[in-house]
């Protein structure tokens, strides 16, 4: 039997940019990590290096973002993701938009129904503790796939916690978003 830990995600530590950096995003730096400190105490150090660098805005369309590949070839309510994305841009079958998303541990935040134009989708991803997506990330070995998703997503959102509720965590990238101006 074999010792060797599961692949993790690497990214290149960015050139500073001004920003706080993010370790996490080291894939070395965090099997170290998790060797020595315990599964809640390392979502806390995670999440907090997270609020510090903030969304790297690296992909925040989701249907291309490289951290959400994995999500995006998972099958759940018969359609992979990247499927259910085409979908929702293209207009067709706006009432399974939410619980397709739902599925995922994603949340439709904003979007426009009307059948013709732009949806400019907002949906957010539960990088939370209980997050659905961790199960999927998880068994492909991906152990920082937080970092990695909030270094694609164009915002990132946490509510602190409370004593009836632990820490939630958001990162929210865009479908077939309007033009810049």
């Amino acid at each position: 039997m074999s010792n060797k830990k599961p692949p993790v995600a690497k990214r290149e530590p960015e050139i500073a940019t001004g920003r706080a950096d993010n370790p996490f995003l080291d894939a070395e730096f965090y099997g170290r990590m998790r060797d020595y400190t315990e599964r809640d105490a390392a979502f806390s150090k995670e999440l907090k290096a997270i609020a510090e660098y903030g969304a790297g805005k690296n992909s925040p369309d989701a249907r291309m973002a490289p951290s959400l590949d994995m999500l995006r070839r998972v099958i759940k309510k018969g359609l992979p993701l990247h499927e259910m994305l085409n979908r929702i841009v293209q207009g067709v079958e706006s009432g399974l938009w939410e619980p397709w998303l739902a599925a995922y541990g994603f949340e439709l935040r904003g979007v426009n129904y009307a059948k013709t134009g732009k949806r400019n989708a907002r949906i957010a991803l539960d990088i939370s503790l209980s997050s659905k997506a961790n199960a999927i990330y998880s068994n492909a070995g991906v152990q920082n796939w937080r970092s990695l998703v909030a270094d694609d997503c164009a915002q990132v959102q946490i509510e602190k916690p409370t004593e009836k509720e632990p820490a939630k965590a958001y990162a929210i990238f865009f479908l077939d978003a309007a033009d810049p101006v």
